[in-house]
Formats: structure tokens, C-alpha cells, sequence
């Protein structure tokens, strides 16, 4: 096992802590200055989205501008292709090893494992569970830096995938694809892993997909794991198309460092979700956490440990031909990776799910 990341967490870490607390409680005025600078890259990186419409937006008052952003919005919006093309373009190693990242992992802290290490003459699927609120720990361990991705596994080129529609957001688009990101569609995925590589043919290369989506969020309850995945194939379909092996990632505390309403007990706010989800392919959990300036209100996740523990590689046998795949290949290897998902439960869940108040659960 390896790891890397300073350790700590602030108030209100255990399990019974919401019920625990009668006030706000305010951080003191004497935090160290390396404490601020994780709060604020963690605040930046969870508003992301919104700091960059806010810069086009107010690049729009400016006329000087308009003959610049009325084709650069056609382009992104009808042309471009470098989130689904698989060439990787815009990708820039040297803002996804900033040394902010490492603050901003050791917030939590967040920790990256390898339990074994990983051929580059091969290409990978790294599946993380479970989704969470905002896949803080996906991003830490697999779309930066900061935790010693490329280390632990020299050779492999990895690309953290997120949805296509965040490509058609002006600005964030550019920062995303300099992040290595790219776009989850079917498109995108085979590209990337039958594209460039050592051998042109994807060799070397992986992608990370956040299989439950936004179903999985909402099933998002600290201290507990409930996963999406029992008719999730398709990247189970996608690994035999291209020839990929499977890498099942468990990332424990994903769902701690928020706290959600529980939609069970709200059944109208459940059914606008899903609204939301089948008509625009996001969907809008109801959360909440600490704040900037206090521990008990706000929208900064707790500080709570993230342990992402990359498991054991399931090989793949390939079939480039989708209608000559044997559905029972395709249930052989998803059985396999659920099982191996939960070997990783059980193995790792007393080291760090001590808090845990209940088990793994599987749903469909």
C-alpha cells in the first residue's frame, strides 16, 4: 500500500456530530496560515463552474470583447471536438502538478493506495465508487497531482471523465481540458482508449469513470456506501470493446465529508430530482456542510478523511465487434468487478470506515 498526505481533520468528524451540536461554532482567529490556503483552494476548486461563468459574464459588459466571444461561443457550442476527440489536446501536465493541489488534497487529507502496481503496456478503466456529492476524492486522486498518481502508476496516461455539457461552459471548458479532463460520452471514451498511447492504439492509457452519476449522489449519507451499480454495464461493455482491463476503485469518506437530505424521508424533493436528472442529465442534491469561517453551516465539505484504494485489475479479453459480444462475458466480468469491489470493503473497511453505520450496499 502506498500513500501520501498530511493528516488532521477539524470539528465535527464523528458520526453522531449534527446531532451533537446546539451552536455555530466559529474557527478560531490564530489558524495557521497552511490551514487557510486549504480552505481557500478547496472553496475555489467547489466553485469552479461558478468563478469562471462569472469571469465571461462580466468579459461580456466590455464591447472591446465581442467580436472575440460571439465566434469563440459558436465554436465551443457547433465545432469543437477536443473533449471527445481522445488527442488529449490542451492537456497540461505542469497545472495538474501545482503545488496547490497538495494543499488542496490535504484539506481532508486525502490519501491515493495502490495495492499492486500497473503494466503501462496495457490500457485501463478505473471505475470509482461512490460518486458523493462532488467526487472531491476522483479529483484529488485522478485529476491531479496531488497524490502521486503518475508514481504509483508510471506509464499510464490517465483522463478523468465529466459530463459532456460541462465542455459547452465558456472559460471552464479551457481549464478543464488543461486539468486533463474529458468528456464521459461513448465517443470520447473509445478514443482515448484506442487512440495515441505507446502504440497509437491506446496503449498506456486510462480512463476514470465515476460509475453511479448522479443517480449515486443522492444516495450520498455520510457513513454509509450504497452504489448504483447492479444494471451499470456499460463500462463493463466499453472495456471488452476496446480491450481494457477493469480497475475497481473504493473511495472511502467520499460520502462523509457532506451531509444531504435524506430523499427517502422527502419523496416530492426526490421526484423533482429526478426530474432534473432525465431532462437535463445532472441532477441537484440538497446538501450542506461546514463554512469558510465555521464548522457548522455552509457549503466547504468537513474535513474528513478520503482514502481512495485502487484494487486489483480485472483482465479483459477483447471484442471489437459489439454484436458478437456474449452477454455472458459481459455478466462474467461484471460479476468479477463486484466482487472485487466488495473484497476491498471487507479487507479495508475496518482501517478506514471505523465510523461506518452499516455496510456496503449494491442497488440497482
Amino acid at each position: 500500500m502506498n500513500g501520501d498526505a498530511q493528516s488532521g481533520h477539524g470539528p465535527a468528524s464523528g458520526p453522531s456530530s449534527t446531532s451533537q451540536r446546539k451552536s455555530i461554532h466559529w474557527a478560531p482567529l490564530n489558524v495557521g496560515l497552511e490551514r487557510r490556503l486549504q480552505t481557500f483552494f478547496v472553496l475555489c476548486h467547489t466553485l469552479t463552474i461558478a468563478i469562471f461563468l462569472t469571469i465571461f459574464f462580466f468579459t461580456c459588459t466590455i464591447p472591446l470583447f465581442w467580436p472575440l466571444l460571439l465566434p469563440y461561443l459558436v465554436y465551443i457550442t457547433l465545432f469543437s471536438t477536443a473533449a471527445t476527440s481522445g488527442q488529449l489536446k490542451g492537456r497540461s501536465p505542469f497545472l495538474k502538478s501545482l503545488p496547490i493541489w497538495k494543499l488542496y488534497a490535504s484539506y481532508f487529507p486525502a490519501r491515493l493506495h495502490r495495492e499492486q502496481s500497473l503494466p503501462p503496456t496495457r490500457k485501463y478503466i478505473f471505475g470509482y465508487h461512490p460518486h458523493g456529492i462532488i467526487s472531491h476524492g476522483a479529483f484529488a486522486a485522478f485529476g491531479t497531482e496531488a497524490l502521486g498518481f503518475s508514481k504509483l502508476f508510471p506509464g499510464i496516461t490517465n483522463t478523468l471523465l465529466t459530463l459532456d455539457a460541462n465542455f459547452r461552459i465558456p472559460f471552464y471548458r479551457e481549464y478543464a481540458l488543461a486539468m486533463g479532463l474529458a468528456s464521459v460520452s461513448r465517443e470520447s471514451c473509445e478514443n482515448i482508449l484506442t487512440k495515441g498511447g505507446a502504440d497509437n492504439e491506446g496503449m498506456g492509457r486510462a480512463i476514470t469513470i465515476v460509475v453511479g452519476g448522479a443517480r449515486e449522489s443522492l444516495n450520498a449519507q455520510p457513513y454509509h456506501i450504497s452504489l448504483v451499480l447492479k444494471r451499470r454495464k456499460g463500462f463493463v461493455k466499453l472495456a471488452i470493446h476496446t480491450g481494457a482491463d477493469l480497475v475497481p476503485v473504493l473511495g472511502f469518506g467520499e460520502n462523509d465529508i457532506y451531509d444531504q437530505v435524506d430523499s427517502d424521508q422527502h419523496p416530492l424533493i426526490h421526484k423533482l430530482q429526478m426530474l432534473v436528472k432525465r431532462t437535463m442529465g445532472f441532477t441537484i442534491p440538497l446538501f450542506h456542510a461546514r463554512g469558510v469561517f465555521n464548522y457548522d453551516v455552509g457549503l466547504m465539505p468537513y474535513r474528513r478523511p478520503l482514502n481512495i484504494v485502487v484494487g486489483r485489475p480485472i483482465s479483459v479479453m477483447q471484442q471489437q465487434d459489439r454484436n458478437k459480444v456474449d452477454d455472458a462475458y459481459i455478466d462474467q466480468l461484471h460479476e468479477q468487478y463486484v466482487t472485487e469491489l466488495q473484497r476491498l470493503w471487507d479487507e479495508y473497511k475496518d482501517v478506514y470506515a471505523k465510523d461506518r453505520e452499516g455496510e456496503l450496499e449494491i442497488t440497482a
